[in-house]
């Protein structure tokens, strides 16, 4: 999820552990350094774009590490405010505030490896987009009643709500896809075309309008499904991902690593001479948040390896923002292109 929302959640998680056996200032701003630390990592270069990205929310978002390093900044917290009786309780909120981070991403489709270092799969529910504010304003809204409460009853149980309201708006995001994902196999089986893959997730800062992704072996299909759809059917338009391309370059790194961390939802193309590779999760036919170049052509025709770089793009913002506000409400119209 985006900063703001962690740091919120981290406040909210420390305010609600702790309690009054600390000013409210103290827990919301240790809960969010708690709630922000582990996205430091995307600070780290790690020599490519590729390594980049599917290093991003590895070590650093591990359950086993950032339980060993709870501890350490709860005796930070506790000695600086002259608490130590608190210890153990500010060891549990710095626990949960830290936990909680990688629990949250989680819940994208980016890819969160958990269980570093005994595996390093990135999982991913994708019912929820990066950047929701019906997911974030509740524990904003909670955290800032608790500071203006500066710790009475009232202000503490604002945050409580907050927790809750926000905790069930994810249990929502996953029942909503789990609904859609139903009608997407429907319309796909009474085609008699049911995918290799199936991908659903909702579309920019909302869990009303949902994309879906059909992997086939020589390309895919995608759709745009909204809760508020007059009829229960999905329509698909097919795109190609080149598996040519992608047998002939299948040994490079780059290649391999964007194939594991999408899952197999990715494509090929060829573009200007270079040779591109697109994670399908993030973005939508024809612009894509990761596109990496990973091999141009020489003189005589081969593919050359390069220095994977991110070329991808967000597409014309504005226009894309109108057309999701119109597909959202259930009109039928098509994406832009």
């Amino acid at each position: 999820m985006d900063s703001l929302s962690q740091l919120a959640l981290g406040a909210a998680v420390g305010v609600a552990v702790m309690g009054r056996r600390t000013a409210v200032w103290k827990a919301a701003l240790w809960g969010g350094i708690a709630g922000t630390l582990p996205d430091l990592d995307a600070l780290i270069d790690h020599g490519d774009a590729v390594r980049n990205m599917t290093l991003h929310r590895a070590a650093s978002h591990s359950l086993f590490w950032l339980t060993l390093g709870a501890p350490l900044l709860a005796a930070l917290a506790s000695r600086l405010h002259g608490e130590r009786q608190h210890f153990r309780r500010w060891w549990l909120a710095m626990w949960l505030a830290l936990v909680t981070h990688p629990l949250l991403d989680t819940m994208t489709v980016y890819g969160t490896q958990l269980l570093q270092p005994f595996s390093d799969h990135p999982f991913g529910v994708g019912s929820i987009f990066i950047i929701d504010p019906l997911y974030t304003l509740p524990l904003l809204a909670g955290v800032v009643a608790a500071l203006a409460w500066r710790g009475d009853a009232a202000g503490l149980n604002w945050n409580r709500w907050g927790l809750f309201l926000s905790t069930a708006y994810l249990a929502w995001t996953a029942l909503a896809q789990w609904h859609v994902r139903g009608i997407a196999e429907q319309t796909l089986a009474a085609r008699g075309t049911p995918a290799r893959q199936l991908l659903v997730t909702p579309t920019a800062f909302n869990t009303v309008l949902w994309r879906v992704v059909a992997m086939r072996e020589d390309g895919f299909e995608e759709g745009y499904y909204s809760l508020l759809d007059p009829e229960r059917t999905i329509r698909f338009q097919r795109h190609d991902r080149q598996p040519a391309l992608k047998a002939a370059l299948d040994d490079l790194w780059a290649v391999q690593r964007i194939a594991w961390f999408s899952h197999g939802f990715y494509k090929m193309q060829e573009q200007g001479g270079s040779a591109l590779i697109v994670d399908l999760r993030m973005g939508q036919e024809p612009s894509y948040i990761f596109t990496f170049e990973v091999a141009r052509r020489g003189d005589d025709g081969r593919w050359v390896p390069v220095t994977p770089e991110n070329i991808g793009s967000r597409g014309d913002l504005p226009r894309g923002l109108a057309w999701l506000w119109q597909r959202l409400r259930g009109q039928d119209v098509p994406p832009p292109r």
